[in-house]
């Protein structure tokens, strides 16, 4: 699925919805992000020099995992990061890179979610993290 798709999956919009397509097979959640160069993380991260931020490479992870849970995503919950462990970042990912997202939720415990990711670029692992979210009401965030 594309971004409008994702869309109705996804609360994100406009700059921070992260993940260009997914699609989930087997349980699993597939998604890309061709990383142009003109995006608003790579202004000033590095000048001359641009690098995707660890923290962007992580939520691009947690975003395509949210395409797993297309039908706890009720309209009213937002997904709220609870926690990002054993983050590794292998490689930079810059600007001509397509990044490659592979994602599982491990385990549930509503309404909390365990999730592992694993991002690569031409086969190569760039970052590797287990995270946590949340699916909250929309009216539970101040």
């Amino acid at each position: 699925m594309k971004q409008e798709e994702l869309k109705k999956i996804l609360p994100h919009r406009d700059n921070m919805l992260l993940v260009d397509e997914a699609e989930v097979r087997e349980g699993v959640a597939h998604g890309k992000k061709q990383i142009r160069g003109d995006e608003w993380f790579l202004q000033g991260h590095f000048p001359g020099k641009p690098v995707v931020p660890g923290v962007i490479l992580c939520e691009i992870l947690a975003q395509s995992a949210g395409v797993c849970l297309a039908e706890e995503m009720e309209a009213g919950k937002l997904p709220l990061f609870a926690g990002i462990d054993k983050a590794k970042f292998r490689r930079p990912v810059r600007p001509g890179d397509l990044l490659e997202t592979r994602c599982e939720i491990k385990r549930r415990m509503e309404p909390f979610y365990f999730a592992e990711g694993i991002g690569t670029v031409e086969g190569e692992e760039c970052v590797r993290a287990t995270f946590s979210f949340a699916l909250v009401e929309e009216k539970e965030v101040k």
